[in-house]
């Protein structure tokens, strides 16, 4: 029973409480339904770097969430898709396929009754259903050979599209009643969401000494490099660098790396612009960020290695990180507040978290300005009572060690009596 109490105890003092909370944000809750809003990059200088102290409360109500990472997302899924129009004309078959609830398809399958035949199919787009002006998109040659045992292909092959509708023109022995459905793979793209983080960087100079590994193609004591040191909010994390190039530079490819501020490596690549031709054929690319993934840094610095060429003509470059947001379930007469500023408080465990699906059209609630919590108390001193009061800890040490040295003293004159007696 006592060990039970204590872990219940230890429960209850590890739990959330408004009083423990240094810190607090209004939010302002636009509706009702799902909402959202976006961690603001201050939040991490007195939340824990993890955000697990982040609690959510309506008046004295702790209101559950979903913290999430904007990280962006692509998901494949197969949709049918309405027929509409099926048609003789001309002695074709013609019909209309209905794309409106797909974003991106490169294919349509047919499902066709039609058996043993080879027709020629056309398919064309547009957007507007009575549109006159159709764009020609693909060819393609339909067929079963069951009776041969050949198989068959039913499928339109298409360039990647996104027009709402497709107008298909059937030459052969397929009639409209054999055109019995249509189906294509639904693709959609979530991109991620970026936030800028931090300021300007300071004016960018020649670093007085490189620290880039030698691979054998750069002099690191004479290297001729562009050095761009960036100040980071305390505690944020920092996952991309952005450099926008005068859009008038010539081809260019430099080599970057990203040190911290001790001159540590945490991350490299490079960036370039290229359009040309080789060999009949034509080169476009463009890459002016890259990637990596750093926290609890006070700087940034970015080295950008110009080798024998002039410095690239910089516009802005910034440093950024991918939103978090917090989703949550809200009502217009809602009262909310984001606490946070507990570091002993672990991430909470919600039931809402685990199963949250995420709306399209989820609505953004708007985070307020950081307040002081005023009725916060602190938590109680949870050390043990001797790590509390050492001083008095010593002091019962200090009078146990005399009483016992008296004692012994006592005792040793007790023993000798008899024999002085002698």
């Amino acid at each position: 029973m006592k060990t039970g109490a204590g872990l219940l105890a230890l429960f209850v003092f590890a739990g959330p409480a408004i009083a423990y909370f240094k810190y607090q944000r209004p939010v302002q809750v636009p509706g009702t339904g799902q909402q959202y809003f976006a961690v603001q990059q201050d939040v991490w200088r007195n939340a824990r770097p993890d955000l697990g102290d982040l609690r959510l409360y309506n008046g004295q109500t702790e209101r559950p969430y979903a913290l999430l990472v904007q990280r962006g997302s692509l998901e494949h899924d197969r949709k049918a898709a309405r027929l509409l129009q099926q048609s003789r004309i001309a002695g074709k078959t013609q019909f209309i396929i209905d794309m409106s609830d797909v974003v991106e398809y490169d294919h349509i399958d047919l499902d066709l009754a039609t058996k043993n035949f080879v027709a020629h199919a056309r398919v064309e787009g547009q957007d507007d259903l009575h549109g006159r002006d159709w764009a020609m998109l693909a060819e393609t040659i339909l067929y079963d050979l069951s009776r041969e045992h050949l198989g068959g292909n039913a499928m339109l092959r298409l360039p990647v599209s996104a027009y709402k509708y497709l107008r298909v023109t059937i030459d052969g022995p397929v009639t409209p009643e054999d055109v019995l459905g249509a189906s294509s793979e639904f693709r959609q793209e979530q991109k991620a969401v970026w936030r800028d983080i931090g300021g300007p960087p300071a004016n960018g100079r020649r670093p007085e000494k490189t620290t880039r590994s030698d691979d054998g193609n750069l002099n690191r004591q004479s290297a001729k490099a562009t050095l761009l040191t960036f100040s980071v909010p305390e505690n944020a994390p920092v996952e991309r660098v952005v450099l926008e190039v005068d859009p008038e530079q010539p081809n260019f490819r430099r080599e970057v790396e990203i040190q911290d501020e001790e001159g540590g490596v945490i991350g490299s690549g490079e960036i370039n612009r290229i359009h040309m031709v080789r060999s009949g054929r034509k080169i476009d690319s463009e890459k002016q960020e890259l990637d990596f993934s750093a926290q609890g840094h006070k700087a940034i610095q970015v080295i950008i290695y110009n080798g024998d060429d002039p410095p690239l003509k910089l516009k802005t470059a910034r440093l950024q990180q991918y939103e978090r947001r917090i989703y949550f379930d809200g009502q217009s007469s809602d009262r909310l507040a984001l606490y946070y500023g507990d570091n002993k408080l672990e991430p909470p465990v919600y039931d809402y978290a685990k199963l949250f699906q995420q709306e399209k059209d989820a609505k953004e609630a708007q985070l307020g300005r950081e307040e002081a919590n005023a009725a916060y108390s602190g938590r109680p001193d949870e050390r043990p009572w001797t790590e509390r009061h050492p001083i008095i800890l010593w002091i019962a040490i200090i009078a146990a060690v005399l009483v016992l040295g008296a004692i012994a003293v006592r005792s040793m004159k007790t023993a000798a009596a008899p024999w002085l007696q002698r």
